[in-house]
């Protein structure tokens, strides 16, 4: 990193836009900082395909941010954390910071000792989501369930859909049939459906996702390695896309904010 480091920006990819959600609390706790926001949106989900395709398409993110001259990047996908972030690590010269479904504090709260975990089958499968579990789950009951198509309807903008509550419904009543008192979002694309979710989860069931964490984590790395950006001028906020803007657009809405999102190839 060169002496003009602190001005250049934190790099986010993801799968689409559910990273987005990250990304959120990025700037709200970090105000100052400029950001580059990639969605992968073309490969998504990355949930349903091989680890070694998930690792490549994480290696070509990784590439395209650090041409934009990124200073950190965040892996704001729990698919690509679990199968990639370890080979990231040792082959790029910046920090990350990845994701994990929040199983730790769902556990640690948990009064009923069961706890619900909404995924994708590639995060559900992979051997970091099966030692988080490991450490985390000793007395508690965790009830795993795929959130199949799930990614597909929030990429395509159907987050209005009417048949989204009875989906989720569907997907989440066994679970909570069992009596979980938490429901960890083990996707970043999930946040964004917790309006919908709010209208059928029993008032005891907390819904529990790593966006605050992170960009706690975010902070951190960035105070540690003297990175961060002062108050000095406003932010840049970079949003890129191989996908459709307009849904970009309209998540970003749902989130609080303006923007401009630009359609690019990569």
């Amino acid at each position: 990193m060169d002496a003009n480091a602190k001005e250049s920006p934190v790099g986010i990819f993801d799968s689409g836009v559910g990273g987005l959600t990250i990304w959120d609390e990025i700037t709200r706790l970090l105000p100052w900082e400029h950001t580059c926001y990639l969605a992968d949106s073309a490969n998504a989900p990355y949930g349903e395909k091989p680890p070694g395709t998930i690792l490549e398409l994480s290696r070509k993110n990784t590439r395209f941010l650090l041409d934009r001259g990124c200073k950190l990047i965040v892996v704001a996908c729990n698919t690509a954390t679990t199968n990639a972030i370890a080979q990231l690590r040792a082959g790029f010269p910046v920090p990350f910071v990845g994701i994990e479904p929040a199983i730790k504090p769902a556990a640690l709260h948990s009064r009923s000792g069961r706890i619900g975990v909404l995924a994708t089958r590639g995060t559900l499968s992979s051997s970091l989501f099966a030692t988080t579990s490991k450490n985390y789950g000793t007395g508690i009951e965790i009830l795993e369930r795929e959130g199949e198509g799930l990614v597909e309807r929030i990429e395509s903008g159907a987050l209005d859909d009417p048949g989204l509550r009875d989906e989720l419904a569907r997907l989440l009543r066994p679970m909570l049939a069992e009596g979980i008192d938490h429901l960890v979002l083990g996707c970043t694309h999930y946040p964004l459906l917790l309006p919908v979710l709010r209208t059928f989860l029993p008032p005891g069931v907390q819904v529990v996702d790593c966006g605050l964490p992170v960009a706690r984590q975010v902070r951190a790395v960035l105070e540690r390695e003297n990175l961060l950006r002062g108050p000095y001028g406003a932010p840049e906020h970079q949003l890129l896309t191989n996908g459709d803007p307009s849904v970009m657009r309209t998540v970003l809405r749902r989130l609080g904010h303006a923007g401009d999102p630009v359609r690019e190839t990569f």
